[in-house]
């Protein structure tokens, strides 16, 4: 229900009711609001259990749509595209199974072939030059 307040609006709310009610107040106000959501929970709940018993095995046909629906509010394009394209594959390209020590190297996405590391230059000695790149003139 507050999936998308955070720590911080919950912070700035109780400051807030701190100087609009009080500090007297402001307890006795925490309480109500309580009880409040507490008892819409409760109807909430024995209207879902009402429904359930009057509708029957029906109401688990009329849940699945609901649910399909629930499915899309989290839609990820990407995710949608992979699972299309590779029909839910989770490694299409078969790579997740080479290690560095692999004796069949695969191409990797960079170019490299896999488990291969480019190896940085060793840092300058005190006193050394850089070498001179001949395509640079």
């Amino acid at each position: 229900m507050f999936d998308s307040v955070g720590w911080g609006e919950i912070l700035v709310l109780i400051i807030a009711g701190l100087f609009i009610l009080g500090p007297e107040r402001l307890p006795e106000a925490a309480s109500w609001l309580a009880k409040s959501v507490r008892k819409v929970r409760d109807f909430a709940t024995g209207a879902k259990e009402q429904l359930r018993e009057e509708m029957g095995p029906e109401f688990d046909q009329l849940r699945k749509p609901l649910e399909d629906l629930r499915g899309l509010r989290n839609f990820d394009p990407k995710r949608v595209v992979t699972q299309h394209l590779f029909d839910g594959d989770a490694d299409p390209l078969g790579l997740k199974g080479i290690t560095n020590g692999s004796s069949t190297p695969a191409n990797g996405s960079n170019g490299y072939l896999a488990g291969q590391t480019q190896s940085a230059p060793e840092p300058l000695k005190p006193g050394e030059r850089p070498p001179i790149d001949p395509d640079a003139t």
